[in-house]
């Protein structure tokens, strides 16, 4: 996918003292800046400050946290010319993903300051040069509801996915500018919920097969990305010529005979991950066993048998299904507590954390008689994890019908979530929820910008019920909201979703949606409601059960429907 240069104006300049120009661009974007000075003198001296912050003053952070940029440089400018500060060779030489010299140098800023500026300073004088894709749709996607701190959580989201994909490939931040896989799930999963495209997620997963990262989790997300592209895109072409790839990603050589993988001292300490950095593990005690990396491996293979069907190559298929049968069992014997109704991080630990629950919820493979537990466990826990993990935290209470939970972590206060970064001004995801939990976090990370899935999908509540989206899914978390209202992309066309709520009460929703594309229902049942109508008529095939209508058959769209 390619990418063009535009140049921006500033939405503001203002003069914070004499002599110095403060100009806003809106948002954070990679870029640099051009001037349009065709009267000013060749002599003229500027000193250009940019900036990702603003401090208390209201003037640019010179001391920021992290690795938020600021960055100085004194310059005779030239009109057309660009003007940055020196390219940093961390994240401009291998292993970072290089961009095309004529851009320039990059680095994400909002904010410029321009001393000794000659006279008046007009928006048309000085630009931002930032790169964009060129197939970026604007319209592709939407999401609104009852509920302001969402509405700002998707538009943040949103943003974060068009200001940091001009690469072509998923990258983590301006610190590295380099892919992993754990990231480039999370982005494809952001990138999928609001443009249709594929070509960014498939080039970042060809890039990860030749210069894989060594977290034992990265292989099990890069077969999760081959899945998320069939669900996708229905390609059988593009998921055949990679399947040879996928099955060395299981790492059944860490496998014992039970099973489930081990790990040895050196993989203890340095390649299983869980979460990072250290200090948001939730005190995860690592041992040989370890839950996390077993629950990822479990969920990989049912994956992968997945793709396996899907391909025709049903003996392979039926033995990962078997293996995860098996591994299933050991899991259970091994690693559940029975005492304290938990899962604990390994053998030979009583420690339970959040991640060794929340993962085997996300990964499916919880008896249902023990679900209730897990999520009484979760709730009073909050967000004792990072922005990565909490993706599957949230996938694990959206999946198990938890929405109140997951609802109040989309819009928790505090400095654990997302509109921690929103009331400190973020207009780009960060690494991480504050610096005080990762002294060198950058701001500009698209894999914490998993909400925008969240939204799509579980509270929107629009997803595929068939490969390419062949059929959809309606199975929407009204959770405290009132109302929303969205379009979801998809290969074939685009979903429209409207639905309103009256908590306990009443539900109406209509959808419109693509040509011979059907649409399965599950449908919140308010306490006081008796039924289900579609399109005016009661059906009486709608039954209730798990807190949920449910209707038998997909129904042809456009649908109103009416739960009252």
């Amino acid at each position: 996918m390619s990418a063009s240069l535009i140049e921006v104006p500033p939405v503001s300049i203002t003069l914070p003292e004499p002599g110095v120009h403060l100009l806003d661009f809106g948002r954070v974007a990679f870029g640099n800046l051009v001037f349009h000075l065709p009267n000013l003198k060749a002599s003229s001296t500027l000193l250009v400050r940019f900036g990702e912050l603003l401090d208390k003053t209201g003037r640019i952070d010179r001391h920021p946290p992290g690795c938020f940029r600021h960055e100085l440089i004194r310059l005779s400018p030239r009109s057309g010319v660009p003007v940055a500060p020196e390219a940093d060779p961390r994240n401009t030489t291998p292993p970072a993903l290089l961009l095309p010299a004529d851009w320039g140098p990059l680095l994400p800023f909002r904010w410029v300051e321009i001393e000794d500026w000659p006279g008046d300073l007009r928006p048309g004088q000085v630009r931002l040069r930032t790169p964009v894709l060129t197939a970026w749709n604007p319209e592709a996607s939407a999401f609104a509801c009852s509920e302001p701190r969402l509405d700002a959580l998707w538009a943040l989201c949103r943003h974060t996915l068009h200001a940091t994909t001009f690469a072509g490939v998923y990258f983590d931040g301006d610190r590295e500018r380099v892919a992993y896989e754990i990231d480039a799930y999370l982005s494809q999963l952001i990138h999928q919920a609001i443009d249709p495209g594929s070509s960014i997620a498939r080039a970042t997963f060809t890039h990860l097969l030749k210069n894989r990262t060594w977290p034992t989790e990265a292989a099990f997300y890069l077969i999760a990305m081959a899945h998320a592209d069939w669900w996708h895109t229905g390609d059988r072409a593009w998921l055949a010529a990679n399947f040879d790839q996928l099955p060395p990603l299981l790492l059944l050589e860490r496998a014992a005979p039970d099973g489930l993988l081990r790990s040895t001292h050196p993989q203890q300490t340095r390649d299983d991950h869980v979460d990072w950095p250290p200090g948001e593990r939730d005190g995860f005690r690592f041992t040989p066993v370890n839950t996390v990396i077993n629950a990822l491996h479990i969920q990989a293979l049912a994956r992968l048998a997945e793709i396996a069907r899907a391909l025709g190559r049903d003996a392979y298929a039926a033995e990962l299904i078997a293996r995860r049968e098996h591994a299933i069992r050991a899991f259970d014997a091994l690693l559940y507590d029975r005492a304290a109704g938990l899962y604990r991080d390994g053998v030979d630990t009583s420690h339970h954390s959040l991640h060794s629950n929340l993962f085997p919820l996300a990964c499916d493979i919880v008896p249902p008689e023990r679900v209730p537990a897990l999520l009484a466990y979760l709730r009073p826990r909050g967000m004792a994890c990072s922005t990565y993990v909490a993706h599957p935290l949230l996938e694990a209470l959206f999946n198990h019908d938890a929405g109140d939970h997951a609802h109040a972590l989309l819009a928790a206060p505090g400095e654990r979530g997302w509109q921690h970064m929103l009331d400190l001004g973020a207009t780009v995801t960060w690494e991480a929820w504050d610096p005080v939990f990762k002294p060198n976090l950058d701001g500009s990370h698209l894999r914490s910008a998993h909400p925008a899935h969240h939204l799509s999908r579980h509270v929107l509540g629009v997803g595929p019920a068939a490969p390419g989206w062949a059929a959809v899914r309606f199975r929407p978390h009204p959770g405290p909201l009132l109302n929303a209202s969205g379009r979801v992309p998809t290969p074939r066309g685009p979903v429209e979703v409207s639905w309103q709520h009256e908590p306990g009460r009443c539900f109406r929703a209509e959808i419109t949606l693509p040509t011979d594309t059907p649409v399965h229902l599950h449908l919140p049942a308010c306490t006081e409601a008796s039924g289900v109508w579609i399109n005016g008529k009661l059906r009486s095939d709608a039954t209730a059960r798990d807190g949920r209508w449910h209707l038998p058959a997909p129904v042809a769209g456009p649908v109103v429907i009416e739960i009252r």
